[in-house]
């Protein structure tokens, strides 16, 4: 489903991801740990071309994605993807938020965009929210508003920047349960996060990142009882 080869990224002279591979395959979930700055939100990134790689190639569903070639809005449209702050559109309802972009990007019929809306809400938890505004809101229930928007359009893979990371704690559980939910059902997931719990449950892949390169990929069970790699043991020792 997503393959990378020897992506390279730098921002001026900081050289932040160097030779990155990667494969994830349909309906796996990968989990991207490491220190902040070491390169797993801008890899995120360069996967929805946010930001343009200098060097390496990003294939999806098979095809190579080339921003000079390809159309990016388009491209986009099969990859969701759920920031650490949710950018809803304060000035639309919850049920507004949600069936924007199927409406006015991919012109769904408005009664359709509604219905499918509507059980997108029901899936994340929200059904009684659809009328209410974002600033009604807790933290929790506006990021798995963003989950059901980004849901919506109806993605191939869905991409996570440390979706709990800008929530109090006691919110960050109902957005994990709606994530493992989707993982349940077999969403190609890549995730972003420091919510090692998460990453044991849900991952079929952990990968360590360091320095812009990934240190060690592994499944969690052997990656979190038994790593291979000193600078894993170190990370890891660190925030367990």
């Amino acid at each position: 489903m997503v393959k990378v080869s020897s992506l390279n990224k730098s921002f001026g002279d900081l050289h932040v991801l160097k030779d990155v591979d990667l494969q994830v395959a349909e309906k796996e979930v990968v989990v991207l740990i490491g220190s902040s700055g070491s390169g797993k939100s801008t890899l995120l990134r360069c996967l929805n071309f946010l930001e343009m790689k200098e060097s390496g190639s990003i294939e999806i569903d098979g095809v190579q994605i080339e921003p000079k070639s390809t159309n990016l809005n388009v491209f986009r449209q099969n990859v969701g993807m759920v920031f650490q702050h949710f950018n809803l559109f304060p000035h639309k309802t919850v049920l507004e938020n949600v069936i924007e972009a199927p409406v006015v990007v991919k012109k769904v019929p408005k009664d359709q965009a509604i219905a499918e809306a509507r059980v997108l809400l029901e899936k994340v938890g929200l059904a009684d929210k659809e009328a209410v505004y974002p600033n009604k809101l807790s933290g929790g229930q506006k990021q798995r508003v963003a989950i059901a928007r980004a849901l919506a359009m109806k993605p191939k893979v869905m991409l996570f920047d440390e979706p709990t990371s800008a929530l109090d704690p006691e919110l960050v559980g109902e957005v994990l349960v709606t994530m493992k939910d989707l993982a349940a059902e077999g969403m190609t997931m890549i995730v972003v996060t420091h919510e090692m719990g998460f990453a044991k449950e849900a991952a079929d892949l952990v990968v360590y990142m360091h320095d812009g390169q990934i240190v060690e990929a592994g499944k969690p069970m052997d990656l979190f009882t038994a790593p291979k790699q000193e600078r894993t043991r170190s990370f890891l020792q660190a925030i367990l």
